[in-house]
């Protein structure tokens, strides 16, 4: 059953593939959708493509297993959506045309800071590509061992179908896959979430005096814990400094993840992407909130011994599934996390594929040649075959234990760090130059990835020369003070000329069409 509703999901968003490809002719059409995307379509794809498997099978699982401090992932990516409605959607959407260097390259010089932002963008969408195909590949291969598939089977289809979608379909293809997998799996966790409130006939008491007495074996003893108190995860002598940490690398990275931020570019204009956030917010809201009934529901109705012994801490929201519909509605659970891994990766191919051939392809190799817009298509489409063939190769490469929270947090800690600083600096510092642009990107992704390397994640707890997971609370602080020292030492009259002309547009859309591709 599992495997006849992941073909189905498969068959539907290849029909979406093929419907999308004869309207994806033409930069415009391929980068940005045609900008053709309304303000509630581009808020359900902005969804779909912000809550990956982390956050469906992942938050529900550290919540069933660490009560509140599980739940504090939850609040930390709903809080980040504040930051892109109140500072980078709607200037994003007004100054730029297909990337994130776009703002940058507004009033700085082109060539420097698009070829940095590339590289940051492909570090950032790489991390949390190889993160969602490991995850991927052990989910499908976990549900789908009855019918023979393997880990490395399971990436590569992963793999094979993200390429297709980016390819022939581009941004609409990608845009209503991640569209189809929002609702699947707001419909999905709305149901789960009520069969949990009548499992403990809808009474919230009932449900919260069961979460307080939550029965788990350590180290063969059985104990009873109260899983409505902190410090199960964060525990001392650093577990505050960790969640703090978090907290900064979620709320900031947010605003500076390249795949949310190129949503921005295939609406009419700007009003539309401050209502698509809301839309966004709204739908990403109703879904944390739930995700306290999927794990405390996993938590106290399947047990974390069960979760353990039957595939582990990202199989909390399956087996509660599985608990409360039977194995048809594990099946369609299942098929939304396999629909929810299909969406963000497809974000991610074209983000990277995107910012290869307009930033570093056209805007830094050929800057002086003028590509033509097909030229960049075509650029785009094989970098996405290419990316698509490395990111296969890194997942299998890596194996089914790879640690996947530790690629996202690094994915998040590196669009915190590097992305973030330049685009606010840029935004809202008339003195910013392209030498603060370029030192903020260069030394916020060197910092928060030399910091995780040398963290507890990679060198472990006893021999890490950095205490914490996270290493957002000291390179996100790192990238604005290179950003701002290397302004200081240079000056370019030339970037604060063009400062009050990028005010301008940036909040009133003046000028804005003129990046249109109609």
């Amino acid at each position: 059953m599992t495997l006849a509703i992941f073909v189905g999901f498969v068959l539907l968003t290849l029909g979406i593939t093929w419907w999308s490809s004869g309207k994806s002719q033409g930069a415009g059409a391929f980068f940005a959708a045609g900008r053709r995307i309304t303000g509630w379509q581009n808020g359900l794809a902005v969804a779909g493509d912000y809550m990956s498997a982390a956050s469906f099978l992942g938050i529900a699982g550290l919540i069933a297993f660490y009560g509140y401090d599980g739940f504090m992932y939850s609040v930390g990516w709903l809080v980040a959506y504040l930051t892109v409605l109140l500072v980078v959607a709607e200037p994003l959407r007004n100054i730029g045309k297909y990337t994130m260097a776009d703002i940058l390259a507004y009033r700085l010089k082109a060539r420097p800071v698009r070829a940095m932002a590339a590289l940051s963008t492909l570090t950032v969408s790489t991390f949390y590509m190889i993160a969602q195909m490991v995850g991927a590949g052990t989910l499908v291969s976990l549900l789908l061992k009855d019918s023979g598939v393997t880990f490395q089977g399971a990436v590569a289809g992963v793999g094979l179908l993200m390429v297709l979608y980016v390819v022939f379909g581009g941004m609409l293809a990608t845009t209503w896959v991640q569209i189809v997998k929002a609702i699947l799996l707001m419909g999905g966790t709305m149901l789960l979430s009520v069969l949990v409130l009548a499992h403990f006939n809808f009474s919230f008491a009932q449900f919260f005096d069961a979460v307080s007495h939550v029965s788990f074996t350590v180290d063969g003893q059985q104990v009873t814990r109260d899983f409505l108190e902190p410090g199960w995860y964060y525990k001392p002598p650093y577990g505050t400094w960790n969640l703090l940490s978090l907290g900064l690398a979620l709320v900031f990275g947010t605003a500076g993840l390249p795949h949310i931020l190129v949503r921005f570019y295939t609406v009419p204009d700007a009003a539309t992407a401050r209502v698509s956030v809301v839309w966004a917010m709204a739908i990403i809201g109703t879904f944390y909130v739930m995700t306290t009934f999927l794990g405390f529901g996993a938590a106290t109705i399947v047990g974390p011994d069960l979760i353990k012994q039957s595939g582990g801490i990202n199989m909390s929201a399956p087996l509660l599934a599985q608990a409360l519909g039977g194995e048809a509605f594990f099946a369609f659970i299942c098929a939304v996390a396999f629909a929810t891994i299909l969406a963000v990766v497809a974000g991610l191919t074209i983000t990277a594929s995107t910012s290869f051939a307009h930033d570093f392809y056209a805007g830094f190799l050929f800057r002086d040649q003028e590509l033509s817009p097909e030229t960049e298509v075509r650029v785009a489409r094989v970098t996405a075959l290419v990316v698509g063939i490395l990111a296969i190769a890194s997942a299998i490469a890596l194996g089914p234990s790879a640690n996947v929270a530790f690629l996202v947090g690094l994915a998040f800690a590196v669009a915190a760090s590097a992305n973030l600083p330049v685009i606010i600096l840029t935004l809202f510092w008339k003195r910013f130059n392209t030498l603060g642009a370029v030192s903020g990107l260069g030394v916020g992704l060197a910092s928060s990835i030399i910091l995780i390397l040398v963290g507890p994640s990679v060198r472990g707890a006893a021999d890490a020369l950095f205490p914490l997971e996270n290493p957002g609370i000291l390179s996100i602080p790192l990238g604005f003070l290179a950003a701002i020292v290397g302004t200081l030492l240079s000056d370019e009259p030339e970037a604060e000329a063009k400062f009050i002309e990028m005010q301008v547009r940036a909040h009133t859309g003046l000028g804005a069409e003129a990046a249109s591709p109609h």
